[in-house]
């Protein structure tokens, strides 16, 4: 079996700031997302409905399915980057809440809440930077592949 590996490029100081902004995003993105998740996926739907009147008018399956959405976004965005396993994920993760809030968008503005979309489009625009930068940019290596660059490296 031949294995290809590509050598990891030089960090220059803008990828430093670059990731640093990233991690800080992905924080934020993490517990908005989280906090969002839990009242979404656990506070019973009559004491969520007068903070978030559209709970009332959907499934509660929905509700519920939203909310573990969001927790599965928000452990995604920050844990395998993290911990280096898997960090293809965090990508993935960030997208994919930048999708949930994409579709929010034309959800609220047909409920006569456009109220909300500066902070949609907010959000979305931080899960499409993260998805961005951690798969395009500044990648996160994982530790089997760093592993694999130290055992060639040593050969």
């Amino acid at each position: 079996m031949v294995t290809s590996i590509n050598e990891p490029k030089a960090v220059t100081r803008s990828d430093k700031g670059l990731r640093f902004s990233l991690w800080i995003v992905q924080a934020i993105l993490a517990v908005w997302f989280g906090l969002a998740g839990v009242l979404h996926a656990a506070v019973p739907i009559a004491k969520l409905a007068p903070f978030a009147p559209w709970t009332a008018d959907v499934s509660p399956a929905l509700v519920r399915f939203i909310g573990a959405a969001e927790l599965a976004g928000a452990v995604g965005v920050v844990l395998p980057a993290l911990v280096r396993i898997l960090p293809v994920l965090t990508p993935l993760a960030a997208a994919g809440l930048a999708l949930i809030m994409t579709l929010a968008i034309p959800f609220h503005v047909s409920r006569g809440e456009p109220q909300v979309t500066p902070m949609l489009i907010v959000f979305a625009a931080l899960g499409v930077f993260v998805a961005w930068g951690r798969s395009r940019r500044v990648p996160i290596t994982s530790r089997e592949v760093e592993s694999a660059h130290r055992r060639a490296g040593s050969l």
